[in-house]
């Protein structure tokens, strides 16, 4: 107690000291007009390039916890953007299928292609466009975030855990760019595509994506023909073989499309896939001329 009491006082003893005499240099004695003004208040952006553990429909503030890339993730930011104009203007984050669902997803898809090095539906990736909450847009937030999943595989879109960016992923040889396939078929519908090595006997193969006009899912249903006619353009270029009456007789087209909430939001990308069904390849197509595709 003795000590105790013993340095309360002599705190005591020093205020009334410092009391007693002149204020020292600087100092003026008034407390409240030396705090300095509180900057205006900041709205959370979410940062590019940063890695989540879990997939989010939404991007809720208490569900943002960003993790190294380098460890064990589910999605990759790869590209943060802000809405402006009318679309920024409204009261509610934009809706699916809104002219603000469909902007944010044009950006993300040109911004996703560049980090990738092609177009995302050439591989197996999944491209998430996530809004902020209505709260936090309420408050101001404006921005969208463009998420890349690593897929399981064509047919099955569930996403698998990873580790590493995915900035670069479709380079060449990658092991998520989509290559060779067996179509499992039953009548005219295919129901599965079952990926192989080039090397190996197939019968399919990736060519490329054809960007479909920006029309109605309704008006693209009553004309998918047309999706077949550009994928044999993209086969044409592809194998590099004139794109004419006789490419018909070259090969068939398999196409795989979105689907119509995707469609609804933007996204026009339909991949095409040359089909040979009369004899095995055991090799890519690409560019082999009217050799490696002749006309039968």
């Amino acid at each position: 107690m003795r000590r105790w009491w013993a340095a309360v006082a002599v705190g005591v003893t020093a205020a009334v000291a410092l009391g007693g005499c002149g204020a020292p240099a600087g100092v003026d004695r008034d407390l409240a007009d030396d705090w300095p003004a509180f900057g205006a208040p900041t709205a959370f952006v979410p940062e590019s390039g940063a890695c989540h553990r879990t997939i989010q429909d939404v991007g809720y503030l208490s569900g943002y916890n960003p993790v190294d890339c380098a460890t064990t993730h589910r999605a990759e930011t790869l590209h943060v953007g802000t809405l402006t104009g009318p679309d920024a203007e409204r009261g509610a984050p934009p809706r699916a299928g809104s002219n603000g669902a469909r902007t944010a997803h044009a950006e993300c898809t040109r911004q996703v292609n560049k980090a990738v090095g092609a177009d995302w539906r050439a591989g197996r990736l999944r491209l998430s466009v996530v809004f902020p909450s209505a709260l936090a847009w309420t408050g101001g937030a404006r921005w969208f975030r463009c998420d890349l999943s690593e897929v399981a595989g064509l047919d099955d879109g569930s996403v698998t855990a990873r580790s590493g960016s995915l900035r670069n992923a479709l380079k060449a040889g990658s092991p998520l760019a989509l290559g060779c396939f067996n179509p499992k078929l039953k009548k005219d519908d295919v129901e599965e595509m079952k990926p192989v090595a080039c090397t190996a006997k197939h019968h399919a193969e990736f060519v490329g994506v054809y960007r479909f006009p920006d029309i109605s899912y309704a008006e693209f249903q009553r004309t998918s023909l047309r999706a077949h006619k550009g994928c044999r353009g993209l086969i044409a270029k592809y194998v590099k073989v004139p794109n004419n009456g006789d490419m018909v007789y070259r090969a068939g087209t398999i196409i795989y499309h979105p689907f119509e909430e995707e469609w609804n939001d933007g996204d026009r990308g339909v991949q095409c896939f040359l089909w040979v069904s009369d004899r095995n390849l055991t090799r890519s197509l690409k560019g082999g001329g009217s050799k490696a595709l002749p006309v039968t």
